[in-house]
């Protein structure tokens, strides 16, 4: 078992596709139920998709997906903000309007500056390509977002579950919309080489979702959260290279398979809660 186990680590490329996946999965897992809480998966499906135009023009200056993470990702979340801030067609509708125009801009681009890219890279991952650099770079991020999290937990908290209240309260709510909002992208931007475009909201939202079913606190639920992340990524990268499968799409299948799991313990824990409460 350990042998088998410890088999990928003879190759450099595993290694790195590990760590990557591992950090990738521990970064939008955490942010997940911050997501889910203030209902922000549209609007995380959109900036995946806002990234296309600006990885094409990156790309066409020389730059790796992996690079231009941190710009890229502050430049999604303030222009989404500005935009949805200032527009008064609803969220959902300037969410959907930017969600389909930079796809499509981004596919533009990349026809006329003729730029290389692999499109189902993109849009599904392709994690094994990752180079040394792009390691540091998604474990640098995976790290600040941990500590931006840490030191501003209790304010997004609170803004997160009440962002009247925390207004009210004197809080500064544009800075930590803003502040969330880039997090967010530079999580999902991060994990475009791991589970790409499509599947990036997946390992965002599921393996929070089923955390949400097993626990009884936010705080916890983080925690487990978390662990469903990065067991998914772990996990999907083992059966990638044991049976040969996409790298990405695995992940996704294993986080979805730990929330069924999570939702059928659920529903027994609540039939039998219901049953002993009769008994009573």
């Amino acid at each position: 078992m350990i042998e088998i186990l410890l088999e990928p680590f003879r190759y450099d490329f595993m290694i790195r596709s590990l760590i990557t996946a591992f950090a990738s999965g521990a970064m939008l897992s955490l942010l997940g139920p911050f997501t889910i809480n203030r209902n922000m998966g549209f609007m995380a499906d959109a900036m995946a998709h806002a990234t296309l135009p600006i990885i094409a023009v990156g790309v066409f200056l020389g730059f790796s997906i992996s690079e231009l993470g941190v710009p890229a990702a502050i430049l999604i979340a303030i222009f989404l903000g500005l935009i949805i801030k200032n527009t008064n067609v609803g969220e959902d509708t300037a969410i959907g309007i930017i969600f389909s125009s930079f796809f499509a801009l981004g596919f533009v681009l990349i026809s006329l500056l003729n730029v290389t890219i692999n499109l189902e890279d993109l849009l599904f991952g392709q994690i094994l390509a990752v180079s040394v650099s792009d390691v540091y770079i998604v474990v640098s991020l995976l790290i600040l977002v941990i500590l931006v999290i840490v030191i501003y937990f209790k304010q997004l908290l609170f803004y997160s579950f009440d962002p009247i209240g925390a207004e009210v309260k004197g809080l500064n709510t544009t800075f930590l919309n803003y502040l969330f909002l880039i997090l967010l992208s530079i999580a999902i931007v991060g994990s475009l080489q791991t589970v790409g475009i499509i599947l990036v909201l997946s390992m965002l939202i599921i393996p929070a979702a089923a955390a949400k079913l097993l626990t009884e606190t936010f705080t916890v639920s983080i925690r487990v959260s978390v662990l469903f992340g990065t067991i998914s990524s772990i996990t999907g990268m083992y059966l990638s290279y044991f049976l040969n499968l996409p790298s990405g799409p695995s992940m996704s299948l294993v986080a979805t398979i730990i929330f069924v799991l999570a939702f059928l313990s659920n529903k027994i824990r609540k039939k039998g809660s219901l049953a002993t409460a009769t008994i009573s």
